[in-house]
């Protein structure tokens, strides 16, 4: 007799992103040219000052369990990022490190929302937010952001979501995953307005501070304590596989989360915390990051259009290119296989952050080496001059 799998977890798609990154890997297993334009994550490893705190530590020091919330000294050193950064006073007992900004959005899920409440977030979005969500038990409401919205959420989208029923919560990301586009300080203002008049939790993804072209990005701290705030050392401090990431929580949610991350993940990586104090010193460094992003984005600003992809998203920050091809197909999975074949240049289908539309956009990551992403836009125009 066969045995049981779970529903929810056999109707969970998959994180398309993923599968393609492994398509571009056995493609460059049979040394053959890739450009990988289609992982978010940094071409960078950790900075100098978080592999030489490492090191020292994995000579040196124990590596037990920390304290489930993590240690006090990357706890406070936040807090200060906090002064540093925004000018925003934030107490370090609201600071909870965490496995990854995704141990973070679990913890905050189940610490927020109960089985068969509704949580509304903008499409296009980061896909794990609703695959995290509905193996939870918990109701993704996707608002149909467009160009004109910048694919934020808006009142008026949210007003729209509320004829169908309540709402329990509202993630934004800003900047977002694929778009790369920012709310405005006024617009942050509105929404957050907007959900405590309604009594909607906030969980605001601000996993891309750090890394703009412009300004800065607000955080939803400026205007709320009751939002759950959401940051990574992956993106900004360059240490995706570090696996670290933070919350800054509602005081009276405290407890309710201490109790989740005790039993959900102990703690996070002792190592990685010893790097991340570190790496919070490294701004110069980091910047100079953001600085080869900066360059990238203006390259392929230029040379995409020319390639034929000249319906591109704001990219205000992350380091995304979010393509709008329905003039050049209506199947973007197909169309992203047939490119990576061709062409070598590996991209994400926009059917991995908005299921009901996205087979008419793509996403592009420009994270890599300024060399790899002309590279790729060179192939791009080849391919588009037939």
């Amino acid at each position: 007799m066969a045995l049981k799998v779970s529903t929810r977890a056999s109707e969970l798609p998959p994180f398309i992103v993923m599968e393609v990154m492994r398509a571009a890997y056995e493609r460059e297993m049979a040394k053959e040219a890739v450009f990988h334009m289609e992982v978010g994550q940094p071409a960078t490893g950790a900075p100098e000052g978080a592999l030489l705190a490492a090191e020292s530590a994995l000579r040196n020091e124990r590596l037990g369990y920390t304290d489930s919330f993590g240690v006090p000294e990357l706890r406070a050193g936040i807090a200060q990022w906090y002064q540093t950064y925004y000018g925003l006073d934030v107490a370090a007992d609201r600071i909870v490190v965490t496995t990854g900004s995704s141990g973070a959005f679990v913890v905050a899920f189940l610490a927020a929302f109960d089985p068969g409440d509704r949580v509304a977030l903008a499409a296009p979005g980061y896909p794990c937010y609703r695959n995290i969500l509905s193996a939870l038990g918990i109701q993704p409401v996707s608002l149909l952001s467009t160009a004109a919205d910048r694919f934020q959420p808006t009142p008026a989208l949210l007003d729209r979501a509320l004829e169908d029923g309540p709402l329990d919560g509202l993630i934004i990301a800003s900047p977002s995953n694929p778009a790369g586009t920012m709310l405005d300080r006024e617009s942050l203002r509105d929404l957050v307005d907007y959900c405590r008049d309604k009594g909607i939790r906030l969980i605001s993804d601000e996993i891309y501070h750090g890394v703009t072209y412009g300004r800065k990005a607000d955080s939803a701290l400026a205007f709320t304590e009751d939002a759950f705030i959401v940051n990574s050392f992956s993106k900004y401090f360059s240490m995706t596989g570090w696996r670290l990431g933070w919350m800054v929580v509602p005081e009276e949610m405290s407890r309710a989360i201490e109790s989740l991350s005790q039993n959900l993940f102990i703690s996070p990586p002792t190592l990685s915390q010893i790097a991340g104090i570190a790496a919070l010193s490294c701004q110069d460094e980091l910047d100079g990051n953001v600085a080869v992003y900066a360059r990238n984005r203006e390259l392929l600003l230029d040379a995409l259009p020319r390639a034929g992809f000249d319906r591109l998203a704001p990219a205000d920050g992350a380091f995304y290119l979010y393509a709008d091809i329905s003039q050049l197909t209506n199947d973007s999975d197909t169309f992203c296989r047939r490119m990576l074949a061709e062409t070598g240049v590996a991209a994400t289908p926009g059917i991995d952050f908005d299921p009901e539309r996205g087979n008419t956009f793509m996403r592009f990551s420009f994270s890599r080496s300024p060399e790899e992403m002309a590279a790729a836009a060179d192939a791009l125009l080849a391919w588009h001059r037939g």
